[in-house]
């Protein structure tokens, strides 16, 4: 049963493939790594790294035609079985196993975000951001792709309690 949400902080904007390869070589992706994207859109970021690495994965999305769309493409490329998508708000999400999170939000979310992440993610996740980065909290890497977008991708590593970015 899909729940009725309110309506979504951002669009869907589609990442292309070169930036997908980006995201997961940033974020040192491996088998054993639990994935969540926040925004999911369509999928096609979980699903890169279920194909690659054998990832499992979370997909959180508002939007109910970007889950059913999601669900689908991870049928279609026989992934399903390593991939949960669910109808919440990042906001309100519970995500504390992931060992790696990837946004694509606006800053004032990212923002937003960041005391949560604090909170639930473990010392070690990796939180790979598209384009925007976590105000003070300055990211261990950086990668800006010299494509037609230009996309900038930051990544921390969530230090042991007491670290730099608490």
């Amino acid at each position: 049963m899909l729940l009725f949400l309110r309506k979504p902080d951002i669009g869907f904007i589609p990442t292309e493939p070169v930036a997908i390869a980006a995201v997961l070589t940033l974020a040192q992706m491996t088998r054993t790594d639990i994935f969540y994207d926040l925004g999911c859109g369509d999928g096609r970021i979980l699903i890169a790294a279920a194909q690659q690495f054998g990832t499992r994965g979370v997909g959180i999305e508002m939007d109910a035609e970007r889950l059913e769309t999601a669900s689908a493409n991870a049928r279609h490329a026989g992934v399903d079985h390593l991939i949960e998508f669910r109808q919440q708000d990042l906001f309100a999400a519970d995500f504390r196993n992931a060992t790696v999170v990837f946004l694509y939000l606006l800053p004032h979310l990212n923002l937003r975000l960041l005391p949560s992440l604090r909170q639930q993610l473990s010392p070690g996740t990796r939180i790979v951001s598209r384009d925007f980065d976590l105000g003070d909290w300055k990211p261990d890497r950086t990668i800006h792709l010299q494509t037609e977008e230009e996309p900038t991708f930051y990544c921390w590593v969530v230090p042991e309690k007491g670290g730099v970015a608490e």
